[in-house]
């Protein structure tokens, strides 16, 4: 603890340090900010943390795994630009490199993402996240995120296959990019991705949700996006597929190009799971979204079942951790209320 309140006492050019605001702190490799990497800087908070920490990161390539532990809560990383601001490695399920042991992070797909999220509260903005690990890699995680209250904004998210693993708790997604080939979204979080860009690679699913029982709240809307593909003639992307009997899935308002197969969705090679998932478009338009040719075990959604997955109310109904920021003026923007 007196590492953490000698930071707070420390001042430099670059950051700004209120008494009663969070603590903020910077990352650079010039040597400018506190520390040269992202990792040092979260290496440096106390366990556990329940106080807001912002760390800016300087642009550049961050060529290092980084993880936020279990209890290191409350932690914002602030980019300055997605282009420019890049966490970047290289593990896969089948070979990992990474300064914590599998004790603490795991195993295959689980391990092996460049970015492993585990504290509550985290937020990103203007932050890529990227896994380089080249086509056909097998799996190969940029971000997995296995913690409640998470939100990213004008995020990137770069891989192939399992490119975002949004593993467990309640997250927002907001004007982020997302891009992939073979079940490149996937886990059994409570997700809603808002005006976010999904850019399909290679023949795929673009999902793989898990949720394993109609009980749970789980599953992902995508709200107001936009899917691209690579300009092919032919249909190559599937919208989703159910990792788990009861996987849930939500495209509302989503223009989706000709990439997208007319079938729409598949089965993992298991007609069971056809009476357990529910997989569903709502109002969608663009080449790709024609429901005349979709599986016939797609769900229609009327206006009053549409309704619950068409705001933040789907994450957050009780307002207790979205919330609008009472500084800004523009369109409705949920951001954390601990942010």
């Amino acid at each position: 603890m007196g590492d953490f309140q000698a930071l707070r006492n420390r001042s430099t050019p670059h950051i700004t340090n209120p008494s009663n605001g969070p603590l903020l702190m910077r990352v650079a490799q010039d040597g400018s900010g506190h520390f040269r990497s992202v990792q040092a800087a979260i290496d440096a908070l106390p366990l556990p943390n329940r106080q807001r920490v912002v760390i800016s990161v300087a642009s550049g390539l961050y060529r290092q795994p980084v993880y936020v532990p279990k209890q290191k809560n409350c932690i914002t990383l602030q980019g300055e630009d997605a282009f420019k601001t890049i966490l970047q490695w290289a593990n896969t399920a089948t070979s990992i490199q990474h300064d914590q042991s599998p004790q603490v992070i795991g195993t295959g797909t689980f391990a092996c993402g460049t970015v492993i999220v585990e504290g509550e509260d985290f937020i990103a903005q203007n932050i890529t996240f990227e896994n380089a690990a080249p086509q056909g890699a097998g799996q190969a995680v940029a971000i997995r995120v296995t913690a409640d209250r998470c939100a990213f904004y004008q995020c990137r998210f770069l891989g192939w296959q399992d490119t975002a693993y949004l593993h467990y708790g309640r997250q927002y997604f907001r004007d982020c990019y997302i891009e992939g080939s073979v079940d490149f979204i996937f886990g059994n979080a409570q997700v809603l991705l808002e005006h976010c860009h999904i850019h399909c690679k290679s023949a795929g699913f673009i999902t793989a949700q898990s949720c394993r029982s109609a009980e749970e709240p789980t599953g992902y809307v995508f709200l107001r996006c936009v899917i691209t593909g690579t300009g092919s003639a032919k249909p190559y992307m599937h919208l989703g597929r159910p990792w788990q009997p009861c996987a849930r899935v939500v495209f509302a308002y989503t223009f989706m190009d000709g990439c997208i197969v007319p079938a729409g969705w598949n089965n993992w090679s298991d007609r069971e799971k056809e009476r357990t998932a529910c997989f569903c478009e709502y109002r969608c338009t663009g080449p790709g979204s024609s429901l005349a040719q979709r599986v016939t075990w797609m769900r229609q959604l009327t206006e009053a079942d549409a309704a619950k997955f068409l705001s933040v109310d789907f994450v957050d109904p009780q307002r207790t951790w979205l919330t609008r920021p009472t500084h800004t003026a523009g369109p409705y923007t949920p951001v954390p209320l601990s942010a």
